[in-house]
């Protein structure tokens, strides 16, 4: 048994099977949970989640629940697939994966060729020549395979000390987890409270395994063979805190010092320093082939098979060795490998010996990998005493063959080591560099960062500081850190203006996005001056981008005519100018062709690993799609931008994307899911360094309030968007005017028109005439509800006056909605009624109930008969991703077609489909056409 698990085998076990799990029924409860989750798949609405994370400090008793869990699942049934994480591993890429898939690995070959063909690569089985596989079909590979077996009978997956599990496995678990709706698979992940893996500490079921209670502590020390009494009894409990590795460990401690006279040594340091000295105290005592064994085995990390240590250099070396570490508690030896008890352990005997000693081990294990090259560079690298040029171009090798097999993560860890072992600055320098590329091909900005900032310090090279600086930029620029993120940015961008004018406009480009996310004009006064100070550039699309960013509004023809161009002379398959022209089109309220250009680049980016990016990416098509009425899709891409934003560390779309989710809940009348959405969404944030963010939170508080009638709060939340100075002036300088009219029809009712009137004079003195047809609009609208009721009419016709203003359907039906509740109440009702009838055609298809409720109300007062909304059509009972299976379904695609292409699953399509039809109201597939063509759909 391994980790904190193993306190269960020290001493001698006593009648109580269950003494190791005292005091943790409640964990146990959540356990069994998951594992009638799993037994439920498809065939119920599951009864708890699919996923848990245990969470605890070390020793907490996380393994034993672990082992536990594989235990129950077997007696129910289920099929257990492990896995535990080794920091030894930890730079292995997809190692973690292979411990998982290890025992079902022969049903590789039944994968459709791509996926089969990914997970050859990963593991090796592939030749040389072979192109790096798709990340994506990686991860569809291995989420198929489980599937498949999961069919035969349940099936639950563990994976213990998951801090330690390298990179390219956390990202496919992660892909695995997000997608178990349906499945008969629940998975099991414990990792230390202070190291959950970034792509599990926020999205997932938490559970903390806490401290025992004093009962409990108490029931657990007497059931050891030497059990503490009096003063001892009382120190242990003080000192273990409820820790069970620690009171079973100090117990043993407290008998060994009676038997010397006394216990005074127990209290001399911290809990965790005199733990891991406990764990090393017994190593003296054990003979010298046992500790030189043991250190080979903390060296090695992972469960090492017997047979290894009988081609080390040690003399008399064979399984009998271990039977003194076996006594001490410290390994057990079981089914042919050996197992260190707990990491702590592992860390004790390493840290015990001296670096002469490491390094030795280090040697031998590199002689006993000798035909696995990448396992033995890292023995190599950490036996060096310092740099060793020969041992960075192994790592750096190793490296190349990650990539290959697509492993950045573990190629980016193995040349980070590699510059650490370069003698010559320059190369570490280099090698630095190219580990920041490969990080940010993984996916993790933070990482890009950490080691970009080395560079600064190996290196007087301009061109290389500023791709350092630029690498490090954009690290930041996915995060909330808008300052850090413009200090790295905006000096490339300024020193390298003249000497590398491109790279000073990618500098300058990168840096407009964190400059438009915090808002402040200082950021945008650096755009404009360093802008002036590179070369013109007019095919660079980073130009455009920046200048909008720092003036939105102004000289809006030229800029779409430059857009215009842009797009006209598009290089093919150019992703950073179809992200750069996307973002351009948005600002410009060229929502369409936004849409259009960052589809495009979504799309593309779904191959890549750079999850980092395609969150961005995603949540801007999100938002394209959101103002373009297309509330379905918009809601599919904004969960999607937010389960790649938590795993990427992208805190700026961690925070954004559900914050357009709490709108789109607004809009259509959760306002109670709305609020509990947009809470969730900046618990802990603080967003007065992100402007953007902050008046998008407002916005969708506002809309919650005015989905519920309460106009007073609505007027509240919505006038946050504007200043409280004497001269209300917009709070973010792009964002802010889009709410001029929801301020005004919130003020209408609320009785605060004077106020509102206030922010409409001073925003639109700054904006001067709105340059976009939807911006006017909006300006109209608001200067209409807030003049002179007699005044009001111009203002209104002004803003439907364009029939492209229709592009933004929710907007256009509020501004029909106003008019026509104006007209009737001027006793114009036949006049009024063409505008609410197309206001409530509008509202039904986006599914606005609140607002579907007002026109139908208003057109019956209006003298037309309209039948009750108050039942929502079979289509809106639908999910999104219920609605877009069941179009593919009546396309005729196959339930394997759809999986391929929604990068899901067969079974969890039949599982979706089978909720589809009870819904419509069908039976089969074949009556899915008809079906939907007489359904009114959000889209």
């Amino acid at each position: 048994m391994s980790s904190e698990g193993a306190i269960m085998d020290i001493g001698t076990r006593t009648g109580h099977g269950d003494d190791e799990l005292r005091g943790r029924d409640s964990e146990l409860g959540a356990i069994r949970r998951l594992l009638t989750a799993a037994e439920a798949g498809g065939d119920a609405v599951a009864p708890g989640p699919s996923v848990l994370v245990l969470t605890g400090e070390p020793g907490a008793g996380k393994t034993t629940l672990v082992v536990r869990s594989g235990a129950e699942a077997g007696a129910r049934g289920l099929r257990v697939l492990r896995a535990r994480g080794s920091e030894s591993e930890q730079d292995l890429a997809f190692a973690g994966v292979h411990q998982v898939l290890r025992p079902v690995l022969p049903a590789v070959d039944s994968l459709p060729a791509r996926q089969r063909d990914a997970l050859r690569s990963v593991f090796g089985a592939a030749g040389d020549g072979q192109e790096a596989p798709d990340p994506l079909m990686i991860r569809m590979g291995v989420l198929t395979l489980l599937s498949e077996v999961a069919t035969e009978r349940p099936l639950l997956v563990t994976v213990d000390d998951a801090q330690w599990l390298d990179v390219g496995s956390l990202d496919v678990l992660a892909f695995i987890a997000r997608r178990l709706e349906g499945e008969r698979i629940a998975l099991l992940l414990a990792a230390q409270e202070e190291e959950v893996p970034t792509r599990f500490d926020r999205d997932f079921a938490h559970l903390t395994v806490g401290p025992l209670d004093r009962v409990a502590a108490g029931l657990l020390l007497d059931a050891q063979p030497y059990r503490p009494q009096g003063k001892a009894r009382t120190l242990v409990l003080e000192r273990a805190a409820g820790n069970p590795l620690a009171l079973v460990e100090l117990a043993r401690a407290s008998a060994g010092s009676a038997a010397t006279g006394g216990v005074g040594t127990l209290d001399e340091l911290p809990l965790t320093k005199r733990l891991e000295r406990l764990f090393a105290a017994d190593l003296p005592l054990l003979p010298e082939a046992t500790r030189r064994a043991l250190l080979l085995a903390a060296a090695a990390g992972t469960d090492t098979p017997v047979e290894a240590w009988q081609a080390t250099p040690l003399p008399d070396v064979d399984a009998t060795v271990w039977l003194p570490a076996e006594r001490a508690g410290l390994v057990r030896v079981e089914s042919g490998r050996v197992r260190i008890r707990h990491p702590l352990v592992r860390s004790a005997v390493y840290q015990a010996a001296s670096f002469t000693d490491r390094r030795a081990a280090h040697l031998a294990l590199a002689e006993v990998h000798a035909g696995e090259p990448d396992r033995r560079a890292w023995h190599l690298a950490a036996a060096a005493p310092g740099p060793e040029e020969d041992v960075a171009a192994a790592l750096a090798e190793s490296a190349e063959r990650y990539r290959r097999r697509g492993g950045y993560g573990a190629a980016a860890k193995a040349l980070e080591r590699a510059a650490d072992l370069s003698p010559d600055t320059g190369r570490r320098a280099g090698r630095l560099l190219s580990a920041a590329s490969y990080a940010m091909l993984a996916g993790h900005p933070q990482w890009v960062g950490e080691i970009t900032g080395r560079v600064d310090r190996l290196t007087d090279d301009p061109r290389m500081r500023s791709e350092a600086a630029l690498l490090g930029g954009w690290s930041l620029a996915v995060t909330l850190r808008h300052e850090d993120s413009l200090g790295f940015l905006l000096p490339v961008a300024e020193t390298m203006a003249t000497a590398a004018p491109e790279l000073a406009l990618n500098a300058l480009s990168t840096g407009a996005t964190p400059a438009y996310n915090s808002g402040d004009p200082f950021h945008r006064a650096e755009l404009r001056r360093i802008g002036r100070l590179i070369p013109p550039q007019p095919q660079h699309t980073g130009n455009l981008w920046s200048r909008l960013v720092a003036d939105p509004f102004a000289e809006r023809k030229a800029a779409v005519e430059q857009l215009s161009d842009l797009v006209d002379n598009l290089r093919e398959n150019s992703l950073p100018d179809l992200v750069v022209l996307g973002a351009s089109a948005w600002i410009l309220d060229e929502t369409e062709t936004a849409g259009r250009l960052l589809g495009q680049a979504r799309d593309h980016h779904r191959r890549a690993a750079t999850a980092g990016t395609n969150c961005t990416v995603t949540q801007a098509l999100a938002l394209a799609l959101f103002e373009s009425g297309a509330w379905t899709a918009a809601e599919t891409a904004a969960e999607d931008a937010f389960c790649m934003a938590t795993e990427a560390g992208a805190d700026n779309v961690a925070v954004g994307a559900p914050i357009l989710l709490a709108a789109l809940r607004a809009a259509r009348g959760d306002h109670a899911g709305a609020r509990a959405r947009a809470a969730d969404a900046v618990r802990g944030i603080d967003l007065r360094g992100s402007r953007s963010l902050y008046v998008r939170h407002c916005h969708a508080l506002g809309l919650a309030a005015l989905a519920e009638g309460d106009h007073q709060g609505a007027y509240e939340h919505l006038r946050r968007v504007f200043t409280r100075d004497f001269r209300p002036l917009p709070v973010h300088h792009h964002a802010s005017p889009y709410h001029l009219a929801d301020l005004a029809a919130a003020a209408v009712r609320a009785g605060r028109q004077d106020d509102a009137r206030a922010v409409l004079t001073a925003t639109t003195a700054v904006l001067g005439t709105p340059g976009s047809i939807r911006l006017a609009s909006v300006v109209h609208r608001a200067t209409a509800l807030l003049s002179d009721p007699d005044e009001a009419e111009p203002y209104f016709r002004a803003s439907l006056a364009d029939p492209a203003a229709s592009r933004w359907p929710f907007e256009h039906a509020l501004a029909q909605l106003d008019f026509g509740e104006w007209l009737r109440r001027r006793r114009r009702s036949a006049e009024a009624r063409p505008f609410l009838a197309a206001a409530l055609e509008t509202f039904e298809r986006l599914d606005a109930r609140p607002w579907t409720e007002r026109a139908t109300s208003e057109l019956r007062a209006a003298g037309v008969s309209v039948a009750d909304a108050t039942s929502p059509s079979a289509a809106t009972e639908l999910t999104p991703q219920e609605l877009h299976i069941a179009r593919l379904a009546a396309e005729g695609l196959t339930n394997r077609d759809i999986a391929a292409r929604l990068y899901l699953s067969p079974r969890t399509i039949g599982f979706h489909l089978s909720k589809v039809f009870p819904k419509l109201g069908i039976t089969g597939r074949a009556q899915l056409r008809d079906v939907l063509d007489r359904l009114p759909f959000r889209d």
